[in-house]
């Protein structure tokens, strides 16, 4: 985090930093449990924090026990595009969909669920995986005079990114703290995630 400061017009924006993704979770992030310090120690310094959370039904279309012709991290086509299958995760009320017991969520301001639309994924805090469904959280933050949103959480490659590339397409100054990220890294998707991040006219921090 070197040569970075916290300003009035941030926002600090914490991806999915839940069981699931941690320690033995369905969707194990590897070494997703270290994020939770640093996010924890970043949430105090933020004028405003915003929380993401997986919030699945249990017969989601993106999880791979729906689907006979295809198994985990496989990628089908959807109506709405190309669509990565996950393990059963996340699944609204359970132990895995709730934040990380560490995690100091009272420092939030606004929570987004995403995801819970059985027919779509949502791996951005932003826009569904249809590219135009809008969680409204780019109209929330500009009402509150957000002009940059910094990004961490879980898991780089997927849903930071995709959160991190849709707050620059909507207009914000955006940033990613890899020190507060953990990968999935599927086949070379961090080095991909940066790349395109990069392109995106995103900073890594």
């Amino acid at each position: 985090m070197t040569g970075f400061t916290v300003s009035s017009g941030d926002a600090l924006l914490v991806i999915d930093v839940q069981n699931d993704f941690c320690r033995s979770g369905a969707l194990e992030v590897p070494d997703g449990d270290a994020v939770v310090a640093p996010v924890n120690e970043l949430m105090r310094q933020f004028p405003v924090v915003v929380l993401t959370q997986d919030w699945h039904p249990a017969a989601h279309t993106s999880f791979a026990s729906q689907h006979t012709e295809a198994g985990p991290f496989d990628t089908i086509n959807m109506p709405y595009g190309e669509q990565t299958l996950w393990p059963d995760h996340c699944i609204q009320g359970t132990h895995g969909s709730r934040f990380h017991p560490d995690l100091a969520s009272d420092h939030a301001h606004l929570i987004v669920r995403k995801g819970f639309r059985a027919e779509v994924d949502s791996y951005s805090a932003f826009v569904e995986n249809d590219k135009v469904t809008s969680t409204g959280l780019d109209h929330w933050l500009r009402g509150l005079g957000v002009k940059r949103v910094v990004c961490c959480g879980l898991a780089l490659d997927f849903c930071v990114r995709f959160s991190a590339e849709d707050a620059r397409s909507h207009g914000f100054d955006t940033v990613v703290l890899e020190h507060a990220c953990r990968g999935i890294d599927m086949q070379g998707s961090v080095a991909a995630a940066r790349d395109s991040m990069l392109s995106a006219g995103i900073t890594l921090s």
